[in-house]
């Protein structure tokens, strides 16, 4: 059933080699960056901290001052987070806050609640070891280090780390411009109403949420209906200004099936099978007008089949061509609280949830239909081919918060 069929693998390593990540950049703010992809290195003008700073609220102290509990110091200044204090003179201590520098002089910090004030004076109840709660210039980072490297994908810490070092705008590749349609006769928007024999359409929603999370401008050809002549020509117009196009429904071999036969007409069409379960029928090749082109990227129509394929194919495809070095998805092994013993040939990626017991428990109809599984589910099981799964066995899951952004 499967000799014939890519693996997932193969045509995963086939589209990653073929993408062209996006060469345009542009300096943007830092506070807008978020979902953006890096497109040169990040590396810091400072040290950071760039002082000595204290790591707790107390009394910045010269050890040799404080050889025995009850050591009693005059408080001679008093240094805020943002100030600067002088020098400290022997046999005094500084009040000091957290993040302020240490003073000249000073080589630790006790904490405030190993500390007695009374009036101007201190009595430190504690003797402390040189470098003590003292976080040292550079401890973080140093000046010219690379902080945030080019491609990497830029979450809120990422942001936040730029701003440590005084990044006001990044360098980021533009964003991607994917233009989808569905196809199908059959297909019906909400708030229309339904004949019989339609369907509203779902995939349109779900993977204009998809692009969404992954920071793609989106242009929506809407649905075109089953006629090879419609879908030929919407797929023309898509390819004007676009870096990929996305289609759901018509890429099996059925005689109201356009799509395969549309971008072979007017581009080229490299594979469009592999052994995955959900999603077999999955087409990829790159599409054609008048000296301009797009690649493209034919889903199933099934919603859970479109939906998987997205997450595990189309994503990391998408990831590259934005320019992100990583594309892999996070997993995490987890102990399956279930049985599975029928097998199939294919690769599966199983619905299921994590329960109270931190066990996965599977949807129990794994049918490509079933829209409410990726609603209930909280991430998907990828099972190797002909794998059964029994109580008690350790199965590799693909969490959800690591595949929708």
């Amino acid at each position: 059933m499967t000799q014939n069929l890519l693996s997932l693998d193969e045509a995963l390593d086939r589209l990653l080699k073929s993408a062209v990540p996006v060469a345009e950049v542009e300096s943007i703010d830092t506070l807008d960056c978020v979902g953006r992809v890096l497109a040169a290195p990040i590396v810091s003008g400072l040290d950071v901290p760039p002082l000595d700073n204290s790591f707790m609220d107390g009394y910045a102290v010269a050890t040799p001052d404080v050889t025995e509990k009850g050591a009693t110091l005059q408080i001679a200044q008093r240094i805020p987070a943002g100030s600067v204090g002088h020098q400290l003179a022997r046999g005094t201590a500084a009040r000091i806050f957290t993040g302020a520098p240490v003073p000249t002089g000073a080589d630790a910090v006790v904490m405030q609640e190993l500390c007695d004030a009374k009036g101007d004076t201190v009595v430190i109840n504690h003797v402390p070891h040189e470098g003590e709660w003292i976080t040292r210039r550079g401890a973080d980072i140093q000046a010219g280090a690379e902080v945030l490297a080019a491609g990497t994908r830029l979450r809120a810490q990422e942001t936040g780390l730029a701003a440590s070092v005084g990044a006001a705008r990044v360098p980021v590749y533009r964003r991607l411009r994917v233009a989808l349609f569905s196809t199908g006769s059959e297909l019906i928007m909400p708030g229309d109403p339904l004949p019989a024999g339609a369907i509203y359409n779902s995939n349109r929603f779900l993977l204009r949420g998809l692009l969404a999370s992954l920071g793609c401008e989106v242009r929506d050809f809407g649905i075109v209906r089953d006629d090879l002549r419609a879908t030929q020509d919407v797929l023309r117009q898509a390819a004007v200004e676009s870096d990929l196009i996305i289609t759901s429904g018509g890429v099996s071999a059925g005689e109201e099936d356009h799509v395969k036969p549309a971008v072979q007409a007017v581009g080229e069409l490299k594979m469009w099978k592999i052994a995955l379960k959900p999603g077999k029928p999955l087409a990829y090749g790159h599409v054609r007008n008048e000296g301009t082109g797009a690649a493209f990227i034919g889903l199933p129509g099934n919603p859970v089949s479109a939906f998987v394929t997205f997450v595990v194919v189309v994503r990391p495809f998408i990831l590259r061509l934005q320019g992100a070095k990583s594309v892999a998805p996070y997993s995490e092994q987890r102990i399956a609280d279930f049985d599975l013993p029928k097998v199939d040939p294919r690769r599966e990626f199983l619905r299921a949830k994590v329960n109270e017991a931190g066990l996965l428990q599977l949807f129990p109809n794994q049918s490509s239909a079933v829209l409410t599984s990726t609603v209930w589910a909280d991430g998907l099981i990828d099972n190797p081919p002909a794998n059964p799964i029994r109580r008690g066995d350790s199965v590799r899951f693909l969490p959800f918060h690591g595949l929708l952004y």
